[in-house]
């Protein structure tokens, strides 16, 4: 199953890649406690890690959300043809991920709204595509909604000094200034409602405009998180921060708060980099929290 429903609102899955990242935990994830990854290394792995290689896996992967007409896209991915001199896992990719879309039933003028959770090389990919030799917006009647505060700080203008540096080098400029050059974003600041199932809140610490989507309609809950996690490690450890975080202890408050209100909203969690069923159950665990269930997603089983 690559589609579930929540309330009115329908969930589809749709996949740019899955495999290995290229790191262990320990350089992926490195305030994770080692002993950590021995100890739920029975369902760690092969979804979320290799055992002969010990590298993480991950999974690229593009929410699409069917809410009151609309169709929406959470995250777009890495994009084909980028060039990422310093993210080499990530550089000129060839995909089909407009095809997987288009098997999931979207055309790229189908798309009314693209959500970008925050600004980093692998969620804002498919915001445009290269036509000769210029990049244009890849969903062209959509309003593609982005965070100010993320804005400002990725926008090279403003010369911010940035944790991730040269790692994110020409993702404004390729995937971020055509659309808004175009007149397609719309830069919120304290939230943004979308519709009456459906809103956008600040979540920073990753960086500073990060942000969830979450989902209320009738009596079921969801919380599409980004980078809040790139590993269900961190639901068990939610002190335990990626190496990409920008405000490292920002970010584990963030992610205690969001975690606990998944748990008391009885919120299905959807991280952007989950392989295996791709969300959550969450419940508590002592001070910490734990993976209850998997959501009903086909899994995950071969790179691609």
């Amino acid at each position: 199953m690559d589609t579930i429903t929540l309330g009115d609102v329908t969930v589809t899955r749709v996949r740019e890649y899955y495999g290995p990242v290229g790191m262990t935990p320990e350089a992926f994830v490195p305030d994770s406690p080692a002993q950590a990854w021995d100890t739920h290394r029975s369902w760690l792995v092969p979804d979320f890690l290799d055992s002969e290689t010990r590298i993480v896996n991950t999974a690229i992967q593009t929410w699409v959300l069917r809410s009151e007409g609309r169709t929406i896209l959470v995250d777009t991915g890495v994009g084909n043809h980028k060039d990422r001199p310093y993210a080499p896992v990530w550089s000129r990719l060839e995909t089909d991920f407009l095809g997987n879309l288009a098997r999931a039933g979207v055309r790229p003028e189908d798309v009314d709204i693209v959500i970008n959770t925050h600004l980093h090389v692998d969620h804002v990919g498919w915001n445009t595509y290269l036509d000769g030799r210029t990049w244009v917006p890849t969903f062209p009647n959509a309003t593609y909604l982005m965070a100010r505060a993320d804005f400002d700080y990725w926008n090279p203008a403003n010369e911010i000094k940035t944790l991730l540096g040269r790692g994110n080098q020409n993702v404004f400029e390729d995937s971020v200034a055509p659309v808004h050059a175009a007149g397609l974003t719309r830069l919120w600041e304290d939230g943004h409602r979308i519709d009456s199932n459906l809103r956008l809140e600040l979540a920073p610490g990753h960086t500073p405009g990060s942000s969830v989507l979450r989902l209320e309609s009738g009596s079921d809950r969801a919380l599409f998180v980004g980078d809040l996690m790139h590993s269900p490690i961190q639901i068990h450890e939610p002190d335990a921060n990626s190496c990409f975080c920008e405000d490292p202890a920002e970010a584990r408050a963030t992610r205690r708060r969001l975690l606990g209100s998944a748990v008391d909203s009885n919120a299905l969690v959807f991280p952007a980099h989950l392989g295996g069923h791709g969300a959550a159950e969450v419940v508590r665990e002592g001070g910490k929290f734990a993976v209850k269930g998997w959501a009903p997603f086909t899994r995950y089983t071969e790179s691609v």
